[in-house]
């Protein structure tokens, strides 16, 4: 086959081909009336995995604004990277009639010459990969993605495709990603669950709000949940005055440099106090006497908008936002409210929209969205690496690569509906 990425091409030689020239040809599947067909690629299937709440839905049904669902796509094949002792992706397999190949070209083309799916579900999240030294999780993101776009060339057939989370932790590789879906023309979605799930309360900014100042809540992993607590915080400042404008520079602090920050600029430990009290899990008293090692995030925006982003392990759990708005006496506030137990109703609302790209062929929410929040990460975690070792008071990064501009959708898509009464199941079952 004349545009296939051969076995010997190195990474950075993949990524230079010229696609443009390979463009001729090129169909894209019709979006009609038959449920359409889903090859599920993923590192790792086993019980809570990102895998289980994304696939498993997608083949049992799930509840979705108070109504049992049943699935509007068939998963008809699923390529898995890893298969650990606690897999379970066999016996969904088995359970569903869905054959488990061996490659991911085998898994898109079901065994043949062709593209025989209408839409791919990429979950590169969860399975023992490596960890560099800057601490980001090395799962093969591009790698899988790169196979893909071998077969829709090899076949000069495209689908609409979904990639779990951020595209990678190399910006290099997340911008190729980018690049080949809009020059191949094939629709793309991305990125985390929590811009989706509820809202207490429901606050949706009005497009062109005068956003001056934010603060963002965070918890867990650095980079893990650092990446959803970016996604939260986009989906709510592209709203501002004048849409996306891109990202100037970024920096992150650790330990006492945090506090050090936070004391010279009072509006952040304004705006702090107003997001944890967001979150009702919150401890009494201040972060800076339960956290051990807080971490934060700091964005300056290309139009003036400054953002920092606080991981306080130990003191709260969840992602709350309070916002300056120009004009306002008091802050906008509000908790990003995620179901922490099963079902995990909060993947509903992302599995609902990716199902929504498969059968229209249309984005519903931009994907530069989580192109940005991947550089804003990719650069934040750099800052925090100097001379092969971790520092506390991160390098400021000039980010120029990150001029990426684009307009909000008018609506935020966020759960409006009930939260699911906890169950095991996800929905109405085989």
């Amino acid at each position: 086959m004349p545009y296939s990425f051969p076995g010997e091409l190195t990474r950075r030689e993949i990524m230079s081909l010229p696609l443009l020239s390979m463009l001729a040809g090129t169909k894209h599947n019709a979006y009609g009336q038959k449920p359409k067909k889903i090859a599920a690629i993923i590192t790792e299937y086993r019980r809570n995995s990102h895998a289980e709440v994304i696939i498993g839905r997608l083949l049992e049904g799930y509840s979705y604004y108070g109504n049992n669902v049943v699935p509007r796509v068939n998963v008809v094949s699923m390529y898995t990277d890893k298969v650990p002792d606690n897999d379970i992706s066999r016996v969904k397999a088995a359970q569903y009639g869905v054959p488990i190949y061996n490659t991911v070209r085998d898994a898109l083309t079901l065994g043949t010459n062709n593209l025989a799916v209408d839409g791919v579900v990429l979950i590169g999240e969860h399975g023992d990969y490596h960890w560099n030294l800057k601490e980001q999780h090395l799962y093969p993101r591009w790698w899988l993605y790169m196979q893909v776009i071998d077969v829709f060339l090899r076949t000069h057939s495209t689908v609409p495709v979904f990639c779990d989370k951020h595209f990678s932790v190399d910006w290099d590789e997340a911008k190729w990603m980018y690049d080949r879906s809009r020059e191949l023309k094939f629709p793309l979605m991305a990125g985390s669950s929590v811009p989706l799930a509820w809202r207490i309360p429901e606050i949706e900014l009005e497009i062109g709000a005068p956003v001056k100042k934010v603060v963002m809540t965070s918890y867990g992993g650095k980079e893990a949940y650092g990446f959803h607590a970016l996604e939260a915080l986009q989906c709510m400042v592209e709203r501002r005055e004048g849409g996306e404008t891109g990202v100037a520079s970024v920096q992150c602090l650790e330990g006492s440099p945090v506090w050090d920050w936070t004391d010279s600029h009072p509006w952040a430990e304004t705006l702090l106090d107003r997001a944890i009290a967001q979150c009702p899990e919150a401890k009494n008293g201040s972060p800076r006497d339960t956290v051990k090692r807080p971490i934060l995030f700091l964005i300056d925006y290309r139009d003036g908008l400054q953002a920092a982003v606080y991981t306080l392990n130990g003191h709260l759990s969840s992602w709350a936002m309070a916002a300056q708005i120009q004009g306002q006496p008091n802050p906008v506030a509000l908790l990003f409210n995620l179901q922490n137990e099963r079902p995990y109703g909060h993947f509903s609302s992302l599995v609902h929209y990716i199902e929504e790209l498969i059968i229209t062929g249309k984005e519903t929410y931009p994907v530069e969205r989580t192109l940005l929040t991947t550089g804003i990460l990719s650069a934040l975690m750099n800052s925090s690496y100097y001379d092969g070792r971790k520092i506390d008071e991160g390098r400021k990064i000039g980010t120029d690569l990150l001029d990426i501009s684009y307009n909000p959708p008018a609506e935020s898509f966020f759960n409006r509906g009930p939260m699911p009464t906890a169950s095991k199941d996800f929905g109405i079952g085989p």
